[in-house]
């Protein structure tokens, strides 16, 4: 359990609490660089867990739930400030428990992602990334509707997403 990989996760898992303050309070800057940390530390940590065999269903989950939390919590900042619908932020909480519970990981097993799921997971950083740089660098675009209208996109991928994971979980039983 303790592993590189594991030490980046957890830095960026000790990320949430500030950068979801930072949002909340309109430090555009401090949010901006602890975002960048986020994406940097989950590019990283997947590679050099594999790069040094130290992959795991503990390490798999521990990445994928900070992942789900540091997006979900700082969704939530977002909508909490008028950015984006407040739908969004739990409905990316629940599909990540679906996602843990069908794929078995409380048993050990590894993830498995859809296709749809891996793309909607960059699109929440994505998504969280949008109005934070924006704000930090002092952009006028995008704008703010359409910054709210990707976050319906992503409501609407994410039920979609959601549906076929519980279709496929009732077909294979």
């Amino acid at each position: 359990m303790i592993t590189w990989a594991n030490g980046l996760t957890l830095l960026r898992a000790l990320a949430i609490v500030p950068a979801v303050w930072a949002i909340a309070g309109g430090h555009w800057h401090l949010a901006a660089g602890l975002f960048v940390l986020a994406v940097i530390t989950d590019l990283a940590d997947g590679p050099m867990a594999r790069r040094y065999g130290h992959s795991s269903a503990f390490g798999g989950l521990f990445d994928h739930g900070t992942d789900a939390l540091f997006v979900s919590t700082t969704l939530a900042a977002l909508a909490w400030t008028g950015y984006i619908t407040p739908y969004l932020p739990p409905l990316v909480a629940l599909a990540f428990i679906q996602y843990m519970f069908d794929s078995s990981a409380l048993a050990g097993a590894n993830l498995r992602t859809s296709l749809i799921g891996r793309y909607n997971g960059i699109a929440y950083f994505v998504m969280v990334g949008i109005p934070v740089i924006r704000e930090a660098l002092g952009l006028g675009w995008p704008t703010d509707a359409l910054i709210a209208a990707l976050a319906w996109v992503l409501v609407a991928t994410t039920s979609v997403s959601m549906l076929e994971r519980g279709i496929t979980l009732i077909r294979r039983r």
